[in-house]
């Protein structure tokens, strides 16, 4: 029975996390206290569950069972009963008068975390942690960073936030542009961790994917007619088509050239590109729309071998002007690589090692090894490969990259 309250506490604090602490964040209006008392929550969980069985809806079991942690909290601060519930009782009030704009607890508390005091790698890392539930080694892998190092960056932003006693309100609907990169970035991050985890036995964590796209959807209504928004939201849908085909019956990795394209879900294809469509007429393209439309050359190609690569190596041109970031880079020289030739490809491969977050990421050992093998050369991509499944920190992608390297080892026929 204590396994079965273990793995029921766990589901909710993973699946309902964000919901629950956005509720008791709005309630208190206190980052510090919601975080304590839903810990303190799913600790009584673990100890009463086990005698007294799972309750029918855990979530609400946690969210009130904080709740009365943080009214004992108040009242131990000084405050009588009476006080204590009008503290509570007041807190929604005065922070839902623009309930109308943003009725979504997590949506909200995205801009509130995204706030301008901050710096912005600590409203993106603040956001993923607090809300969102990844963990620390999870946000570390989206930004390259040591978990230490990210460790301290939260540390430093919920200090940060007690001494400037920056408010958990809702910002003026003015204030929300200079917040919505952000909150797109988040947004972004969220789904790229459900479509590709960093780390554990599972590629894929479709609660997180499911959670962006709702996000994506919200924002959309909430600031309608955003390129950008649309562009993300596009992204999304036309990555998230893919999912059925990205694993095999076995469990095992397919690349886009093995998967079966009948899988993909046409009808997210076909809301991601009408959504593109509705952002490309303002003819503000931003890193959003460009990989959108990346996005959209690979699920307009009936088969593989009809991908635009071309066209693919020139938006990732684009792209870089507005993200010169290493990944990035790196997918822009594996189009290339596919448009113009693996040897071309590989020249520019060797450049990027001298990237420190590269040369230790099993991205780039990966692309190597592909490109080796399109080019016959076995040996050297044997070595990738091996390389490659070292660095992997994901088991799904690592048994893909040992796959590889035992297909290149069996003997030509």
């Amino acid at each position: 029975m204590a396994g079965d309250a273990l793995s029921a506490v766990e589901h909710v604090f993973r699946q309902e996390r964000g919901r629950v602490l956005a509720g008791l964040m709005r309630r208190f209006g206190d980052l510090g206290l919601a975080e304590d008392v839903l810990q303190e929550a799913c600790r009584k969980a673990l100890e009463l569950w086990p005698r007294t069985g799972i309750p029918d809806n855990p979530a609400a079991w946690l969210s009130s069972a904080a709740r009365n942690a943080g009214l004992d909290h108040v009242r131990r601060a000084g405050k009588s009963i009476i006080e204590a519930e009008a503290v509570l009782s007041s807190l929604p009030a005065a922070m839902d008068e623009d309930a109308h704009a943003i009725e979504d607890d997590r949506l909200r508390l995205l801009f509130i975390c995204c706030h301008p005091a901050l710096a912005p790698e600590a409203q993106v890392a603040l956001a993923l942690r607090t809300l969102c539930g990844l963990s620390t080694a999870e946000i570390a892998h989206a930004f390259g960073l040591a978990e230490a190092a990210l460790s301290q960056r939260l540390l430093r932003a919920k200090r940060k936030i007690a001494e400037a006693r920056i408010p958990f309100e809702l910002p003026p609907a003015l204030d929300w542009p200079q917040r919505l990169a952000q909150v797109l970035h988040v947004i972004y991050l969220v789904f790229s961790e459900g479509y590709c985890a960093s780390c554990g036995d599972s590629l894929l964590r479709a609660d997180l994917c499911a959670e962006a796209l709702r996000l994506g959807r919200l924002l959309d209504a909430l600031l309608p007619g955003q390129p950008e928004v649309q562009g993300l939201l596009a992204l999304l849908l036309l990555q998230a088509s893919r999912g059925p085909a990205r694993l095999s019956s076995e469990g095992q990795l397919l690349t886009l050239e093995e998967q079966d394209r009948c899988l993909w879900q046409r009808d997210l294809i076909a809301e991601g590109l009408a959504m593109l469509a509705l952002a490309l007429p303002a003819r503000s393209p931003g890193p959003y729309q460009l990989q959108a439309a990346i996005a959209a050359l690979h699920a307009t190609a009936a088969v593989a071998s009809q991908t635009d690569w071309r066209q693919i190596s020139a938006l990732y041109g684009a792209l870089l002007r507005h993200k010169p970031e290493p990944l990035v880079l790196l997918n822009a020289v594996i189009a290339c690589a596919m448009a113009h030739g693996a040897a071309h490809g590989l020249a520019w491969l060797e450049r990027l090692e001298t990237v420190p977050s590269l040369a230790q990421s099993h991205y780039l050992h990966a692309a190597r090894a592909d490109l080796l093998r399109r080019q016959g050369d076995r040996p050297a991509a044997l070595a990738a490969y091996a390389r490659a499944a070292m660095l992997a920190s994901n088991a799904v992608e690592r048994q893909y990259l040992l796959r590889r390297q035992g297909e290149m080892r069996l003997p030509l026929v």
